[in-house]
């Protein structure tokens, strides 16, 4: 059984995804993909893993750098998506990687990697936002260029300036 929250944000209404134990769901109004993966029939509920989640979202949203590491996460994909997520997870926050980069660091096909960054099903928390185009170029981001801009901006990204 999955469970739901819906939180405001600076970035739009967050909807959260749990299955009772871990995060499994973390999408932006708007996004391409939300809700994917989520069960049908899913209810919403107050759980201690959203309880954790929105306390993390809060510190994140004034600034502060809380870890991912800090939540139990359980986002649902392929092996190869879990491998992608997994080293979104090693970008420091204030720091950006290319899509390129990160095809490197797993031998794969930029293409494939930015397939795997456009499915994440937990947005923010998991950093998705700090994979940036070829040159540094602003691209791609499921929840809208203007989203992945405030976030960057928020982090004090050093690929912005």
């Amino acid at each position: 059984m999955d469970w739901t929250t819906r939180l405001g944000s600076p970035v739009g209404e967050l909807t959260l995804a749990s299955d009772g134990e871990a995060l499994t769901g973390l999408w932006i109004a708007g996004q391409k993909y939300h809700s994917l993966g989520l069960e049908p029939g899913a209810r919403e509920a107050r759980l201690p893993v959203f309880e954790a989640a929105e306390c993390w979202l809060e510190r994140y949203f004034a600034g502060e750098c809380p870890e991912p590491g800090e939540l139990r996460l359980a986002p649902r994909g392929s092996p190869f998506r879990q491998m992608v997520w997994q080293q979104l997870l090693t970008i420091p926050s204030g720091e950006a990687v290319t899509y390129g980069e990160l095809a490197r660091r797993l031998g794969a096909s930029a293409r494939a990697v930015g397939g795997a960054v456009g499915h994440n099903p937990i947005s923010i928390i998991i950093p998705c936002h700090r994979v940036l185009g070829a040159g540094g170029r602003l691209t791609g981001y499921a929840a809208g260029l203007e989203v992945k801009l405030a976030l960057l901006r928020l982090e004090g990204c050093r690929a912005l300036k």
